[in-house]
């Protein structure tokens, strides 16, 4: 059993991986910049650690400065959250080399699956549907001019490094491949360091339906049901939910023998999530592995009861995976509204100093994970993410209703936040129909 956790982040994420880690007995150590010197979870951990200025380059990007963290504090584990280096396979090695147990996939799996194009061709190589499109990366304009050419526009050029959302360029003809070609390399190098590009057909108004998935030492997957998380801004995901109101009983399993297939041929170990697209017609096809924990990861706990954080550090502990798929329940319904520091009608970032903090308590059947404080500061450093708000209910009325009441009591004064952006979402009847997919948000917006 791990005894003493770095846990390698900021935000909400520190708080909620402390929660667990409290629970099972383990020790934890906070890092944390020169910007998040107020947090409030640095208090709650055992231990916490500067590690550099606000630059997140300088602090929660800094592979030394975290290790260095490790070492003076005697952690035997590294829990990397979600963003900054929770995928970075350089990372991980630079933890497993030091003696430590990384808390997630190995990096010889993450810098393997780092390559969108290796994950395609993988997903395809054991007969899981994939996006059509190339398995490798295009070289030129030229390449894109002559697939479309052949195979019809509009088309998708994405990152084969990229991640969150980004370099998702839509290419609609002839005459913009040259300057998405040129502007999605430009994002990839600075952002990922790498600029290859691959092209994915554009599916028509399709939903994003993800599996939660768990993997042990000993070649044990189970699969904890799909999240829907259709409701997007820019590819960036505002509000998921479990299950889908779309997937049915034999989609779903159709689903677990594909992931199933994916994580062994890979040889992956802990959580993870395979990201799927479902065109109109009920067609599923592979997109993406998200190899740590997820932001919506609360949804599926509070749907099945499990808590995902506890299995990532059992296993990586080494513990048997005992648990049965069979014994996987999937209880009533969770919805989950995140809320950003953001103007909600230009969704331009909002930092600043927190006021009046009103949050609604949490209870059975409603959590509320964040990092915030009344006099507390959202930096501009960062992510914008303040808060989750996830609800559950016996059916999805249920939990859709307990959200929007849970919403309507919040206000985070100081900054703007997204909370009305949540509560018009929610109000929508084509949203409380289940009638949704990843255009929807545009389409409220039109």
């Amino acid at each position: 059993m791990l005894k003493k956790v770095l846990i390698a982040n900021r935000g909400e994420i520190v708080n909620r991986i402390i929660a667990t880690c409290e629970k099972m007995g383990i020790g934890t150590v906070a890092v944390y910049s020169a910007a998040d010197r107020e947090m409030p979870y640095l208090e709650r951990a055992d231990e916490a650690v500067l590690i550099g200025p606000a630059n997140p380059v300088q602090s929660y990007l800094n592979i030394h400065a975290l290790m260095t963290a490790a070492r003076q504090t005697g952690a035997d584990s590294v829990h990397p959250g979600y963003g900054f280096l929770s995928e970075r396979g350089a990372f991980a090695e630079a933890v497993e080399s030091a003696g430590l147990t990384w808390v997630g996939p190995s990096s010889r799996v993450l810098r393997a699956i780092s390559s969108k194009c290796y994950c395609r061709s993988l997903a395809q190589g054991v007969q899981v549907p994939v996006i059509p499109g190339t398995l490798n990366p295009v070289k030129s304009p030229q390449e894109i001019e002559a697939y479309g050419q052949k195979h019809g526009w509009p088309i998708f050029l994405k990152l084969d490094k990229g991640g969150g959302g980004k370099g998702i360029e839509r290419v609609d003809g002839e005459s913009m491949a040259a300057a998405v070609f040129q502007r999605a390399s430009r994002i990839g190098e600075m952002a990922f360091g790498s600029g290859a590009c691959y092209i994915e057909a554009v599916v028509n108004r399709p939903r994003h339906i993800e599996v939660q998935f768990l993997a042990d030492h000993h070649g044990h997957c189970i699969c904890l049901g799909e999240r829907e998380c259709s409701i997007q801004r820019r590819h960036q995901k505002i509000v998921e939910e479990a299950p889908s109101t779309a997937v049915t009983l034999q989609e779903r399993l159709r689903l677990y023998a594909y992931v199933r297939r994916i994580v062994g041929k890979m040889g992956y170990v802990g959580a993870g999530t395979i990201e799927n697209l479902r065109d109109p017609d009920g067609n599923y096809y592979f997109m993406e592995i998200n190899a740590r924990l997820q932001v919506e990861h609360p949804v599926t706990e509070l749907l099945t009861g499990l808590d995902i954080v506890q299995w990532q550090l059992r296993i990586a502990g080494g513990e048997l995976l005992t648990m049965p798929q069979e014994a996987v329940a999937l209880n009533g319904h969770a919805i989950e509204a995140r809320i950003y520091a953001e103007d909600p009608e230009t969704f331009i970032p909002s930092p600043g100093t927190i006021g009046e903090l009103v949050l609604p308590k949490a209870h059975a059947g409603l959590r509320i994970e964040h990092a915030l404080r009344a006099g507390g500061t959202v930096p501009p450093y960062y992510d914008p993410l303040l808060a989750k708000v996830i609800a559950w209910g016996a059916n999805r009325n249920e939990a859709i209703s307990k959200l929007r009441e849970a919403l309507a009591q919040m206000r985070i004064e100081g900054v703007r936040s997204t909370i009305v952006t949540g509560l018009r979402i929610l109000a929508q009847p084509r949203f409380v129909e289940g009638r949704i997919d990843t255009a929807f948000f545009d389409d409220l917006r039109s």
